[in-house]
């Protein structure tokens, strides 16, 4: 055999050698890449994504597209081939498994957290949409969880109506720790609640919940601090004066919620919000309206771009990274709350895109 082609063949055999080694060979990383994106204001298997009832609506026309992120799921072990081609291709991200499932989370883990955070973004985005448009919306404070095995297990139950802590009102979650806190662990706190089952009855007939009970708890020390818990997680429930559903399945996380109360706003109002224009856009909000910063922004951007977006609503706190990638054709706009979003459609819906929030990668 020639010495070139004896050459050629060791080395086309070392490669493949070496291929069959990077496929073998697991490593601890995940990949992001580009998902769907869906239009609030459209349908989905149909369906309209929001829908509203109980109050006149509108025509809508355009897009306000959610953009989500693909990730490997958490028992996925990548090889070291698909971890150089995704260092490589430029519409995906390879980070550090831990960067996605911290702590050893499992795929079923991940899957319930970003179940709970996506229920939780939209009650915020409605709140926040109605809030914005002069709507009332009832607030209360509610047990929501229980921890298995602390003092509170069999005396507060999920759902139960947080009226006051030792006589004092509360007006927000955070005020129930604040409360329990001022004891020492050991002590007496007294709880007045309306229970669960009550303040169920009285919302499906369309009344304010009554009967409060006492319920006094011996409090415990925190694990790893002498502070006094009772083992419960406070949270906020909300009653809207009509109802709006949110039909969208498999997605999770808390991005979605800007998109989602745009996407209300412009149902609920006359006129419209894109002037037939494709934006999309992300970001978490809250109960008062404010944008916060999301994961996954570069993904989302080519995502948004390969579906036809022109303008992207982007959180103020993720402008920078936004910028340092943003694909061709793509304007970023920065927002901060909902208001700001509003303001900004306004511009693209007249033409007066030369105004717009900009991010700067700077």
């Amino acid at each position: 055999m020639p010495r070139r082609t004896a050459t050629m063949l060791a080395s086309t055999l070392i490669l493949i050698a070496l291929l069959c080694a990077g496929v073998l060979m697991k490593v601890p990383y995940s990949e992001m890449s580009p998902g769907p994106t869906v239009n609030t204001l459209g349908k989905v298997g149909g369906e309209p994504v929001l829908q509203i009832s109980g109050h006149k609506t509108y025509k809508t026309s355009g897009n306000l597209n959610m953009t989500t992120v693909r990730v490997t799921g958490a028992d996925y072990n990548m090889n070291l081939v698909e971890a150089v081609y995704g260092w490589l291709a430029h519409d995906s991200v390879v980070v550090p498994h831990d960067t996605l499932y911290p702590n050893g989370k499992t795929e079923q883990q991940s899957t319930q957290e970003n179940a709970e955070e996506f229920s939780q973004s939209q009650e915020s985005a409605k709140v926040a949409a109605l809030t914005e448009l002069g709507i009332p919306v009832t607030s209360r404070v509610v047990v929501s969880t229980v921890i298995k095995g602390s003092p509170a297990q069999g005396k507060l139950h999920a759902g139960d109506v947080i009226k006051a802590v030792d006589g004092t009102a509360v007006r927000q979650p955070e005020d129930v720790a604040k409360l329990v806190t001022k004891h020492k662990p050991g002590e007496n706190v007294t709880f007045t609640v309306i229970p669960a089952k009550t303040a169920a009855a009285a919302e499906k007939a369309g009344k304010e919940p009554q009967g409060s009970e006492k319920i006094i708890i011996t409090t415990a020390k925190a694990a790893k601090e002498n502070r006094a818990i009772v083992g419960i997680q406070a949270g906020t429930d909300h009653t809207f004066p009509f109802p709006i559903d949110i039909k969208l399945a498999d997605v999770g996380g808390p991005s979605a919620g800007l998109m989602f109360s745009l996407g209300i706003i412009d149902k609920l109002t006359p006129g419209q919000l894109t002037g037939g224009k494709f934006i999309a856009g992300t970001g978490t909000i809250d109960d008062q309206g404010k944008v916060g910063p999301i994961g996954g922004i570069t993904m989302k951007l080519v995502g948004a771009r390969n579906a036809g977006a022109r303008y992207f609503l982007t959180p103020d706190d993720n402008c920078r990274a936004a910028a340092s990638d943003t694909p061709s054709g793509l304007t970023l706009v920065k927002v901060k709350t909902i208001d700001d979003a509003k303001k900004s459609l306004e511009q693209i819906r007249t033409g007066d895109t030369a105004a717009l929030p900009s991010c700067s990668a700077g």
